[in-house]
């Protein structure tokens, strides 16, 4: 049996909003804009290499930030972070654990982190992965 994560549904409160940040600020490719009917639509946006895709919608009968801990896979943690904040992003120092607590600078193979939030408050989680040689 094989499973794909396709579309991760991301709750927000101004759909327009989400897709200014997502797309103006982090980066992510919109692929779909279209209306649902009922002053509702769907957008749906994957970040850049990745194969799934988030859904921004304001009416999934769930509060609007109320996701934590998306985790996007980052070849170069630093350099992503800085395009971040260049961008306006309000994103953490590279951090990471260190006998159960978060330290600032870069660990081992694995154990760099980036945290950010969108507009609305979904959390995610940018993680530095070794390189592929």
């Amino acid at each position: 049996m094989e499973f794909q994560l396709e579309v991760v549904p991301v709750p927000v409160s101004d759909v327009d909003r989400a897709k200014r940040f997502y797309a103006e600020q982090v980066g992510f490719v919109v692929d779909l804009d279209i209306p649902l009917g009922e002053g509702t639509r769907l957008v749906q946006m994957t970040p850049p290499g990745s194969a799934c895709s988030i859904h921004l919608n304001s009416a999934l009968g769930v509060p609007p930030g109320i996701l934590e801990g998306l985790q996007l896979m980052v070849s170069d943690i630093e350099a992503i972070r800085a395009e971040l904040v260049e961008c306006g992003v309000d994103a953490t120092p590279v951090r990471h654990l260190e006998d159960g607590a978060w330290v600032d600078g870069r660990g081992e193979d694995w154990n760099s982190f980036v945290f950010f939030g969108d507009p609305d408050g979904n959390g995610w989680v940018l993680q530095e992965r070794p390189g592929r040689g």
